[in-house]
């Protein structure tokens, strides 16, 4: 598609951002909500309430730079992905956080906050961690954490029975290194992984894997695959889990055995059988990026690859930015990925500013969401937002502001539609 037509497309979308507020499948759910009319102006930044939200939803600091300041004498805690202990007898009681600090002397954290006290601590640290992102909880009650670097390692951390504020951290070599952020547990105890890399654009990397253990809940042995998709010079059409590959060179490997390279996949999410991925950039023809990233949808039945947000196909292309003449609010490198208590996904951006999306499912199946929203966007001139995540409060958004333009101003936001 050339600029003229996607401009075009993507006018008629801005159109359709107040319309979509009729829609009344927005509203419905526990976390429903009128989509707001635009992103986020930097000249109303309010570091007490930094994000732009819909009315009746309210915005708190859970826990702030100040209660920890991991990194101190003036240095960003960096808080980056979040995580609750998902099952158990105190499910939902236990925020895990990782901070994507890169190569300090202290290294790497993953911090927990008891979200019944207040309390906060740091979980786990060592000082060769570095850039520590991607954080999951596992159906047989750990957590995955991952280093987005090259060559990163993947980490099980292995919490204590009576205190779930202590556990220790255990390298996992057979799940491969690469520069991963999104990871994703599916019901058969496969680990869907990312390489972030400019596959696409290098020639090399930027592949999806699945990690599929020698047995159920032991990450100590397995092999590893890459997706390969066959059809569209877009990394769309019929994928096929081809390797095992060496998990020693996931990225040369995974190239190697056909897989299909993307530009800066970031994050996976998976609702029912369908895996999302948040390519971060889009396609290059040289050095010019066609689009500004999109969000892939992978059936895991059938392992159908379509897009299914894409800006100017179904959701505008961001033009400017806000306060300047002419400024279009748009879809702009996608990062971060949450399902909603009611199933829809969650998106938020990469970008300043940074912007959270509410996607609807497929249900016409044409491979794309048959409607997007805007929820929520991040005034703070210099942050960006990450981690989005749904505990066990459906009314309730966990979101971190990383970088703040504050000082001391990381930290972990909940985002709460206001009681009636």
């Amino acid at each position: 598609m050339n600029r003229y037509h996607t401009l075009t497309r993507s006018i008629l979308f801005c159109l359709t951002l107040s319309t979509a507020q009729a829609d009344s499948s927005s509203l419905t759910g526990p976390f429903g909500f009128v989509p707001i009319d635009g992103s986020a102006n930097s000249a109303d930044w309010n570091a007490a309430a930094p994000w732009k939200l819909p009315p009746g939803f309210s915005q708190k600091i859970v826990s702030g730079e100040s209660d920890l300041n991991i990194y101190n004498n003036g240095r960003n805690d960096w808080n980056d992905m979040n995580t609750v202990n998902e099952t158990g007898k105190q499910a939902g009681r236990y925020l895990y956080r990782t901070h994507e600090i890169h190569q300090t002397t202290e290294g790497g954290a993953v911090s927990v906050v008891d979200l019944k006290s207040g309390k906060s601590r740091v979980l786990v640290q060592h000082a060769d961690w570095s850039a520590i992102d991607g954080i999951v909880w596992t159906p047989w009650g750990t957590l995955l954490v991952v280093e987005e670097k090259d060559n990163g390692r993947l980490f099980e951390i292995v919490l204590e029975d009576n205190n779930l504020m202590y556990g220790t951290a255990h390298e996992r070599p057979a799940m491969g290194l690469m520069a991963r952020e999104g990871i994703q547990v599916g019901n058969d105890g496969s680990v869907y992984t990312v390489d972030e890399f400019r596959g696409q654009k290098e020639g090399y990397g930027g592949g999806i894997y699945r990690f599929v253990p020698d047995h159920y809940g032991d990450l100590s042995a397995g092999k590893l695959y890459v997706l390969k998709v066959s059809g569209n010079s877009d990394g769309t059409g019929t994928g096929q889990w081809v390797g095992p590959i060496d998990p020693h060179a996931a990225r040369q490997s995974g190239t190697t055995a056909g897989g299909t390279g993307y530009n800066r996949p970031e994050d996976l999410q998976i609702i029912g059988n369908i895996l999302y991925a948040a390519i971060t950039e889009g396609e290059y023809e040289g050095n010019v990026e066609l689009y500004d990233g999109r969000v892939l949808a992978i059936n895991l039945a059938t392992l159908s690859v379509s897009n299914f947000i894409k800006p100017g196909l179904n959701v505008p292309v961001e033009i400017g930015s806000p306060g300047a003449a002419h400024f279009q609010t748009g879809f702009d490198n996608p990062d971060n990925l949450a399902v909603t208590p009611d199933g829809k996904l969650m998106i938020i951006e990469d970008n300043l500013p940074s912007d959270i999306w509410v996607a609807s499912p497929d249900n016409n199946r044409d491979g794309m969401a048959d409607r997007v929203w805007l929820f929520g966007s991040l005034s703070d001139p210099k942050a960006e937002g990450s981690g989005i995540y749904f505990g066990k409060d459906p009314h309730t958004l966990f979101v971190n502001v990383q970088h703040s333009a504050a000082p001391d101003g990381d930290g972990t936001w909940a985002i709460s539609r206001d009681k009636k």
